[in-house]
Order: structure tokens, then C-alpha cells, then sequence
């Protein structure tokens, strides 16, 4: 079992940054990848970024590419999320997410492990 739990989120004004943790704990060897999802009122839950933990590769969804950038200490089993620019479309409950396979990273079934979500709100 892995567990997840993110910290950081908040009210923030349009263009204003913030910064997410996701601290992983458990048996975390030969996890794949960890990856930011987020979830709006009323929508499905959509793919945010991704980071490979061996490799470090990244990937981005387009709404967020050039403002968001995922990063990891692997020392400490952690996964950040650093959020500029922020728009009100980005408000949502952002999940952070272990698994993940190679060329799926953006595909939901595929990770195993969830933390419970923290809210980002971005008033206009």
C-alpha cells in the first residue's frame, strides 16, 4: 500500500502562484510515475502533469504547459506541483496520483494510489 497526501492548496488571485506537496509513504518501490489530476464542479476528473520518478521526465497537459511545473525529491518521497499564472479555470480539487504506466501517464485507470485532494481556488 501507498499513501498519498498533498498539502499546499488555497484562495489565490488570478496570476498568483501556488505550490503543491504530495508526500508518499508505504511501499513505494517500483512506482512507475506520480502524477497531478484535478477535478472541477460538475466535470471529470482531467489530467494535470506527470513526472517519471526514475527517469524525471515530465509531462504536461496543454491548458497548464508554460505555467505549472511538476518536480520530485526523491530523498524524501515527494512530489511538488509549482503553480504560476493561475487562472480561474484552473479552481478545482487537485489529486495527486501513484502508478502510472509508460505512454499512459495521462490515463486515470492506471494509477493505483490516491491522495485525497486539496482545494484550489482562483478568483477573478
Amino acid at each position: 500500500q501507498v499513501q498519498l497526501v498533498e498539502s499546499g492548496g488555497g484562495l489565490v488571485q488570478a496570476g498568483g502562484s501556488l505550490r503543491l506537496s504530495c508526500a508518499a509513504s508505504g511501499r513505494t518501490f517500483g512506482t512507475y510515475a506520480m502524477s497531478w489530476f484535478r477535478q472541477a464542479p460538475g466535470k471529470e476528473r482531467e489530467f494535470v502533469a506527470a513526472i517519471v520518478i526514475g527517469a524525471g521526465s515530465t509531462k504536461y497537459a496543454d491548458s497548464v504547459k508554460g505555467r505549472f511545473t511538476i518536480s520530485r525529491d526523491n530523498a524524501k518521497n515527494t512530489v511538488f506541483l509549482q503553480m504560476n499564472s493561475l487562472k480561474p479555470e484552473d479552481t478545482a480539487v487537485y489529486y495527486c496520483a501513484a502508478g502510472g504506466k509508460p505512454f499512459l501517464l495521462r490515463t486515470l485507470r492506471n494509477y493505483d494510489y490516491w491522495g485525497q485532494g486539496t482545494q484550489v481556488t482562483v478568483s477573478s
